[in-house]
């Protein structure tokens, strides 16, 4: 693995157990190489439509590049809150505010072609806006507003065009929101 390519290399992330409980501190590039569970969260933006916000992930990420996925997601520093992280990202990513709300948590697994693990307990955050975003190109090629009907179509059509965690995280999404 190209090390150059590999955003935030030298950030750290939270280590965690099956019940998210923190265990220790180890920088990102190891983590993901190793696979070792992590804190990480995923934020999902609905305008008044009630329609989802995509982001596809820039063609320079280290995993999954160019792929479509929620509004964004990534990891808490140590010592910062899981919301705060997720408000940092959300303006940093796609330059943008929302009031968010935590929703739920999935842990999940997934080896990338490339030799690297994600193995994450990821905390779901939502939030409403109709503000379009300002995306960041560095982490961000495009976006878009879509149905989750329309979606779970796409997703079943073209899987390979979405990523993993997105996929994964679907049918909870879609449980939460139904019941709720």
């Amino acid at each position: 693995m190209n090390k150059q390519y590999f955003d935030g290399q030298d950030e750290l992330l939270i280590l965690v157990d099956e019940n998210d409980n923190q265990i220790g501190i180890q920088d990102k590039l190891s983590v993901h190489v190793q696979g070792i569970l992590h804190r990480a969260f995923s934020v999902f933006i609905f305008n008044s439509k009630n329609e989802l916000l995509l982001q596809q992930r820039s063609n320079i990420k280290y995993h999954s590049p160019g792929l479509w996925t929620n509004t964004c997601c990534s990891h808490p520093r140590p010592g910062e809150s899981t919301l705060d992280a997720c408000n940092r990202r959300l303006y940093e990513e796609m330059g943008m505010k929302s009031n968010l709300h935590f929703s739920f948590s999935f842990l999940y697994k997934f080896e990338f072609s490339n030799g690297l693990t994600e193995h994450e307990f990821d905390h779901v955050y939502i939030g409403n806006t109709d503000i379009d975003p300002q995306i960041n190109p560095k982490e961000v090629n495009d976006w878009r507003y879509i149905t989750l009907d329309d979606l779970e179509k796409e997703i079943n059509l073209h899987p390979d065009l979405y990523t993993p965690w997105l996929k994964i995280c679907m049918p909870q999404l879609k449980q939460y929101l139904t019941s709720n």
